[in-house]
This record gives structure tokens, C-alpha cells and sequence, in this order.
């Protein structure tokens, strides 16, 4: 399975890897029971020449050093109150990564809502929101490889987007050449996008080709 899951996120570039890891199932065994979602949106950061990215200029700290790690190595981070997830790419010292930011919700709906009280697309429609869905509420799983934690990505267990968009990333610090670079890649019309417009979605198939 390691060897499986670092060669998804390495070998070859972090936008095409994030490209593919649309549709895919983003699982988490949490203390309450299984969590799941389809990814519909991820962001690529494309390391220390990055001007968006926590590794700009090759900054490393303790906050950041799981980027520093091999591929599928778990970066989570707190921003504006809220957990964010990452998964590093690329070698181990290229500290390339990928922060997932939106999921279609698959299983544990229940356990979802009572870790944060809304109901249809604003329950993981972002970031933050999905983390506090899945119940996320510290750095436990921080610098650990995907593969050692509750954490999974299943590879097999996946959805195909009928149509893949590109855009500048969201909430970046505005700074350099790299601010509104298109590295932001979503799921075309599906609701759990963080801020798509209702005139935006497809709410027959939110973006999936039939299965």
C-alpha cells in the first residue's frame, strides 16, 4: 500500500497529481466511526519557488516540516481558526504539497453533521469546513505518512469528473509572481466547491460522468 500510495503523489508534476486526486476518496477512520468524501477541490503548491507557499525561499520550521517529507506524508495546519489538510509530493526534501479543500460527502454523513451542525454543500464545501466535519480538532496526525494513519486515500473507491476547471487559488498571501497562478483545480458545476454559484451547479449530476 506505501509503495502504491508514494508513487501517486510523486514521479511526476504536483498539478497533475492534483489533477487526478479529483474524484478520488478521501477517508478518515475517526474516534466516532468512518468519514468519507470525494474530492471536488485541491489546491497545488509547487514548493520553495512558490510565492503562495508555507516553503517560499525554502522556509522551514517546525510548523512546516512535514512538507519536507516523503510523498503522502500528512501536512495539517491550523489557518483563521480552523485545520486544514495537505498531502506532501514529490521526494522527500522538495517540499511540494496539495491542501484538499473540498469533498463530496460519502459516508459517516451523520457523524459529519453533528460535528458541524449544517446541512448540504456548506457542510464541506471548504477547507476547514470538511476538517471540522470529519472532526479534526488537533495536529495528532501532523508529519505521518498517509499510509500510518486513519487517513486514506482509496485510489480505487472513485468518481470521474465530467469536466476539471483550473483557477488562482483561494485566501493566498498576495505576494509574488505565483499569487494568481491557476494551481486551484475543481470539479466543474458540483456543489461541494467551495464558493460556487448556484447558477454554477449541476445539481443532476454534480459534475461526475454516470457510472
Amino acid at each position: 500500500m506505501m509503495t502504491t500510495m508514494a508513487a501517486f503523489f510523486s514521479a511526476r508534476s504536483t498539478g497533475n497529481i492534483t489533477r487526478e486526486l479529483l474524484g478520488k476518496l478521501l477517508r478518515y477512520e475517526s474516534p466516532q466511526g468512518l468519514v468519507s468524501g470525494y474530492i471536488v477541490e485541491a489546491e497545488a503548491y509547487l514548493g520553495v519557488a512558490d510565492s503562495a507557499a508555507h516553503v517560499y525561499k525554502g522556509r522551514r520550521t517546525k510548523a512546516n516540516d512535514a512538507l519536507y517529507g516523503a510523498p503522502g506524508n500528512v501536512y495539517i495546519y491550523t489557518s483563521r481558526g480552523y485545520y486544514a489538510f495537505d498531502v506532501a509530493t514529490q521526494a522527500q526534501g522538495e517540499p511540494q504539497g496539495i491542501l484538499i479543500r473540498g469533498v463530496e460527502p460519502k459516508d459517516g454523513l451523520d457523524i459529519m453533521q453533528a460535528n458541524r451542525p449544517k446541512t448540504g454543500s456548506e457542510l464541506t464545501n471548504g477547507p476547514g469546513k470538511l476538517m471540522q466535519a470529519f472532526g479534526v480538532t488537533d495536529l495528532r496526525w501532523n508529519n505521518v505518512m498517509i499510509t500510518d494513519s486513519p487517513f486514506k486515500i482509496d485510489l480505487q473507491d472513485q468518481r470521474v469528473p465530467a469536466q476539471i476547471l483550473t483557477s488562482a487559488r483561494i485566501g493566498v498571501s498576495k505576494r509574488g509572481g505565483q499569487t494568481n497562478s491557476p494551481y486551484r483545480y475543481y470539479v466543474a458545476g458540483n456543489p461541494y466547491v467551495s464558493g460556487m454559484r448556484k447558477r454554477e451547479m449541476n445539481l443532476a449530476t454534480h459534475g461526475w460522468l454516470a457510472q
